[in-house]
């Protein structure tokens, strides 16, 4: 069978898009979602995102890391569908969409689109971490130098410990760097680090927030090796956080046909 697909990137996190209106694609074939996302003998990508129909709202989206299992929600990944909706003529300015971790909203413009995000009512706080779920499960530790840091071997046995190896969580390595957040981020389902994690730096700006390093008092400005992101939100006495949204692009890069 022949099946159409499109190459999305958000700041360097690339995923396969495909159009499953009319269920064509197996939700449950994992190993071709695997194949399909190898860099040397498939189409390439972190990850692989399924636009479906669901009453009630604009569409559905269905998430899979680049290892084929279908996993939690992907903020980058969640920008890309929604331009990719644009695209389609699902919506235009706004749009309500559902995901693996409930209800979204986005705004579009020209070149932004903003992804709200869900709230997040604690955060699990550490001597040198934080843990806390933005949607996906994330790991977040200060470092210094983090431009040179070793992302790959510290994040892999951080997501491999004895509290993470079942479940897995997104490692996020973070350092203040003048006036914004440098964030790196080792993934699980992808186990290597990639160029940006939306609802990492979604976390590192909440935990930012707690220590009073983020830019602003309700925003964080994000640079990753991918690009720039901004997160904007309320924080709460509690450091409870409401109102969080990931602003950032969603880039279009190109299509094909491949038989599965």
């Amino acid at each position: 069978m022949q099946i159409n697909f499109y190459k999305y990137q958000g700041t360097g996190n690339d995923f396969i898009i495909i159009d499953n209106r009319e269920l064509k694609f197996n939700r449950q074939a994992n190993s071709l979602v695997a194949k399909l996302c190898d860099r040397r003998f498939g189409i390439g990508a972190d990850g692989l995102i399924l636009l479906q129909n669901k009453e009630g709202f604009d569409f559905e989206m269905v998430y899979y890391n680049s290892d084929g299992n279908e996993s939690s929600m992907c903020g980058n990944g969640g920008r890309c569908i929604v331009e990719f909706a644009r695209s389609l003529g699902l919506i235009k300015k706004s749009t309500n969409f559902h995901a693996i971790d409930g209800p979204h909203q986005a705004t579009l413009n020209t070149s932004l689109i903003s992804l709200k995000m869900q709230d997040v009512p604690s955060i699990e706080t550490s001597t040198n971490s934080y843990f806390l779920n933005t949607g996906s499960p994330h790991y977040v530790a200060f470092v210094n130098k983090v431009e040179n840091y070793n992302v790959f071997e510290e994040g892999k046995k951080i997501r491999n410990s004895e509290r993470f190896r079942a479940e897995g969580v997104n490692v996020n390595f973070i350092e203040k760097k003048y006036n914004e957040l440098f964030v790196r981020t080792y993934e699980r389902g992808v186990e290597a680090e990639t160029y940006s994690c939306g609802t990492g730096v979604t976390a590192a700006a909440l935990v930012a927030a707690i220590r009073s390093v983020s830019t602003t008092l309700a925003e964080c400005d994000i640079k990753t090796l991918g690009g720039q992101l901004k997160v904007k939100f309320t924080k709460h006495p509690d450091n409870s956080f409401t109102d969080v949204w990931l602003e950032g692009p969603a880039v279009f890069v190109f299509k094909g046909e491949i038989s599965i």
